[in-house]
C-alpha cells in the first residue's frame, strides 16, 4: 500500500494536474469510478490505477492502493475519489478522415474547460460526431474538462481546427441566416467561437454559410455549449 506522499504514482498525479505536463507526458488523470469506469469501457488501459484502500471498488480491476489522506491530497474534486486512474492521450479517439462521422463541431478559442466537456457530451448524446479544436481551446483532458464530458471524451473523435471536414457553418449570436431555414447536410460542421471574442472575420470568411439560432427579444445570446447543442440537435432532427 502506498504510504508516502514522495511515491512516485503520486508524484505523477499531481505533475499531470499541469496542462504542459500532460502534453508533454502524453498522460492524462481520471478522477472517481464513473469516469475510469467510462474510460475502461472504451478500450482504454491504464497506466496506473490508484484506489482507496479502505473503499476499493469491486467493480475495477485491482490498482494500487493507497492511503485515503494521500489520495484525497493529490485530487482536485471537492470529496476524495475512491480510484484514479492515469491514462494515454493517444489512446482517445481521433478523427479518422477515410470514415468521418457525419457532423461536427470545430472550437474557435473555446477555453473555458467546462464548455469544451460540454459540447463534448453534446456530440456524445446527439451524434455521431466529433469534435475540432483550435490552439487556445481548453484541453478535453483536464480534470474540469473531463467531468463536464461525463465519459464522452472516450468516444467522441476528435481533431484539429484545421482538420474538420465538411461544409462549414459558423454560428454567430445575430445577423445570420436562421439556422432552421438552412438545409443540414451529412458533412456538416458548426464553427463557434469563444463567448467574448467571436469568430474572427479570417474564420468566418472560411465558412460556407453564417447562421443564428433566433432568440426571444430582449435576448443577447446563448452560451456556446448551448448552442452547439442546439445546432447538434436541429442536423439530427431532420429527416435524411
Amino acid at each position: 500500500m502506498i504510504t508516502s506522499a514522495s511515491n512516485p504514482r503520486l508524484r505523477l498525479v499531481r505533475r499531470l494536474a499541469s496542462r504542459n505536463q500532460r502534453e508533454r507526458l502524453g498522460l492524462f488523470v481520471c478522477e472517481g469510478e464513473d469516469l475510469v469506469e467510462a474510460a475502461l469501457a472504451a478500450g482504454l488501459e491504464p497506466v496506473e490505477l490508484l484506489v482507496d484502500a479502505e473503499r476499493p471498488v469491486p467493480e475495477l480491476p485491482p490498482g494500487e492502493a493507497v492511503e485515503p489522506g494521500l489520495l484525497a491530497e493529490v485530487s482536485s474534486l471537492g470529496h476524495p475519489p475512491r480510484v484514479i486512474g492515469i491514462f494515454r492521450g493517444d489512446d482517445l479517439p481521433r478523427l479518422d478522415s477515410r470514415t468521418p462521422p457525419p457532423v461536427g463541431l470545430a472550437l474557435w478559442h473555446v477555453a473555458d474547460p467546462g464548455n469544451v466537456g460540454t459540447l463534448l457530451r453534446a456530440a456524445d448524446g446527439f451524434g455521431p460526431a466529433f469534435v475540432a479544436l483550435s490552439a487556445g481551446c481548453a484541453d478535453p483532458t483536464g480534470p474540469k474538462a473531463l467531468r463536464a464530458s461525463a465519459g464522452a471524451v472516450f468516444r467522441v473523435p476528435t481533431a484539429r481546427f484545421d482538420d474538420a471536414l465538411g461544409l462549414r457553418i459558423a454560428l454567430v449570436a445575430h445577423a445570420g441566416k436562421p439556422l432552421d431555414e438552412l438545409e443540414l447536410e451529412e458533412g456538416t460542421t458548426f464553427v463557434l467561437g469563444a463567448e467574448r471574442e467571436g469568430i474572427p472575420d479570417d474564420v468566418l470568411a472560411a465558412c460556407e454559410e453564417i447562421a443564428t439560432i433566433p432568440l426571444a427579444p430582449g435576448a443577447e445570446s446563448l452560451n456556446v455549449a448551448i448552442a452547439g447543442a442546439i445546432a447538434l440537435y436541429e442536423w439530427r432532427r431532420r429527416p435524411r
